[in-house]
């Protein structure tokens, strides 16, 4: 978590008690102990609330499976550049090769011309 370890964090922790002092200690661990608490309660709040507005379907989700770190850009554009898509007869097909060698191909009779999905 943003390049802090441990020993880190523990270093950070003995200058700022240094730094508060014994005297205020107390107070300031009492504050962060709260402030943990509240900061729980929220969690666990939003947490019920999307269960109540969800309904039964909110255990029914594999929240693992919505993780954005288990996402990597490389196999879903591969799963995307790959994917048989069935196209119905008629269909306009994306376009497969550049704009120049498309317009250097001229096109039959009754052919659809090219068409670019990307650039609507």
């Amino acid at each position: 978590m943003f390049g802090l370890t441990f020993d880190k964090l523990l270093i950070v922790a003995v200058i700022a008690a240094f730094v508060i002092g014994p005297e205020r200690l107390p107070a300031y661990a009492a504050k962060l102990g709260t402030f943990v608490r509240s900061l729980r309660n929220f969690a666990n709040g939003a947490k019920d609330r999307m269960r109540d507005e969800m309904g039964p379907e909110f255990d029914e989700v594999d929240w693992k499976k919505l993780d954005p770190r288990q996402y990597d850009p490389r196999r879903i554009i591969r799963e995307a550049l790959l994917e048989d898509q069935a196209e119905a007869p008629g269909a306009i097909k994306p376009v497969t090769q550049s704009a120049y060698a498309q317009r250097r191909m001229p096109l039959t009779a009754g052919a659809v011309p090219p068409y670019d999905t990307e650039s609507t």
